[in-house]
């Protein structure tokens, strides 16, 4: 593996065009991401709260549903997609929003069916097709950075939002845990210490599990997170399978109608245009990623990504119609692959596919064992918090690197403000006018009409 990193290749694979990499002999399972992982699994379990009320699913339904998709995460880093993906987060209010207006039961169930299915039909015919490839390839830097910043903002807001969990039910734990595990991943002193100490290095390399840890423990103490029960009520999750085909997916309900299939369409769209911003933002990690750490190079193909996203979803919406979609990045986890790979030497990581991989062994295996997902449930919003900071600062910061001059600058500041403030609104009672699409018209407007043209001068724009 050495010959390659010095070479700057890309790590060998099986599989052909598949690009099929295999634990421990393409790569090795690295154990702080796997605990990062383990830790983390209390985040896609917060979504079974919504799909109880909303669905009528029961818990143990929706834990396993939620288990099963985060397998399914491994479908990317295994055939050779670096994304760790995830769900189409930012439109979770529009879907709910969609799914009560139609009856509760079988029947809200199939337009959830129909909306997926959709989703991944359009993910599909763009990534076979290349469409999106074109479109990427030719997307100005301005709008990119418009999206970054969109995207760290609206993150960054709800950590400050007096109103949210984070800072209005948790103050002492999470600026606790949030003072740590930034000094661990981004302090220029921290970096010194990891080169004079190795065993400061060997726990910063944990990333956010040492500030996850110690702002758990603070909580327990101050009260602001309550002492974890049920721990050893079993040991392995329920695993209702049969009650979740027969009586939650399509196989057992049947398919949805044809009206569904229409209404759904317009909401697919939407989807899609949110996800399109986090693959704009998947391939700049992945750019930073190799420019910091060039004895390995991580490809990224947004129509492999596609393909793989498609078959998430469509698979999923068949057999396990799930509430937040399936996407092609989780953002906040994709930053901490990434940020440990570039302050990591080749002998301490040898290559970015085994962090990102087992990142999802470790949450996925972990999910399963009852105890530990009790353990760790409490401090659910510790885990989910630190992971939309590190997200925000990650965006914001790669949107200002990415742009040359003041117009761009601009124009990625008033798109972005533009996103984060029409994030949520229906515009003319319309799904499809939320933040995502006005954010792009703004961006467009401003791209053609201050930067386009005068493009030739940008060098002497100051």
């Amino acid at each position: 593996m050495s010959d390659l990193q010095e070479n700057g290749r890309e790590l060998p694979y099986a599989g052909g065009i598949l690009k099929l990499r295999i634990p421990f002999v393409h790569y090795r399972i690295e154990y702080q991401d796997f605990i990062q992982g383990a830790i983390l699994s209390c985040v896609p379990l917060g979504i079974t709260a919504a799909m109880v009320k909303v669905l009528g699913i029961p818990i143990e339904v929706a834990v396993l549903m939620v288990v099963i998709n985060n397998f399914l995460y491994l479908l990317h880093t295994s055939f050779g997609d670096p994304a760790v993906s995830g769900w189409i987060t930012a439109g979770i209010p529009l879907y709910i929003s969609y799914l009560v207006d139609f009856t509760a039961g079988p029947e809200r169930l199939k337009a959830l069916i129909a909306l997926q299915v959709l989703v991944g039909g359009i993910f599909l015919i763009l990534g076979v097709t290349g469409i999106t490839h074109w479109v990427i390839k030719h997307f100005p830097i301005s709008m990119r950075a418009g999206i970054l910043l969109g995207a760290g903002f609206a993150s960054l807001m709800r950590i400050f939002n007096p109103a949210q969990p984070f800072m209005g039910k948790m103050p002492i734990a999470f600026i606790v845990a949030s003072i740590g595990s930034f000094f661990i991943l981004f302090s220029a002193r921290a970096l010194h210490f990891r080169a004079k100490s190795s065993l400061f290095a060997w726990v910063a390399s944990f990333g956010i599990a040492p500030g996850f840890v110690i702002g758990y423990i603070v909580g327990l103490i101050t009260g602001e997170i309550p002492p974890p029960t049920g721990v050893f009520d079993r040991v392995i999750i329920a695993i209702p399978l049969g009650d979740m085909v027969s009586k939650f997916s399509a196989l057992g309900i049947g398919m949805p109608s044809a009206s569904q299939w229409v209404a759904a369409i317009s909401l697919a769209i939407v989807a899609y245009v949110l996800a399109f911003g986090d693959i704009l933002v998947l391939e700049s990690l992945i750019d930073d990623c190799n420019k910091s750490r060039p004895d390995e190079k991580v490809v990224f193909e947004v129509s492999r990504n596609h393909i793989i996203t498609a078959i998430r979803n469509i698979f999923q919406g068949i057999c396990l119609p799930f509430l937040p979609l399936c996407g092609p990045q989780w953002t906040g986890g994709q930053a901490l692959v990434v940020n440990r790979v570039k302050h990591s030497t080749p002998e301490q990581e040898p290559s970015y596919w085994g962090g990102a991989t087992s990142l999802f062994w470790g949450m996925s295996i972990a999910m399963i064992f009852h105890p530990f997902v009790q353990i760790i449930l409490p401090a659910k919003l510790i885990g989910f918090g630190l992971t939309l900071l590190i997200q925000g600062y990650l965006c914001i910061y790669l949107a200002f690197a990415m742009c040359n001059n003041n117009i761009q600058r601009g124009i990625a500041g008033v798109m972005g403000a533009a996103l984060v403030s029409a994030n949520y609104i229906k515009l003319w009672h319309s799904a499809f006018w939320s933040g995502p699409t006005m954010a792009l018209i703004v961006g467009a407007v401003l791209f053609f009409l201050l930067e386009f043209e005068g493009s030739k001068n940008e060098e002497g724009i100051s």
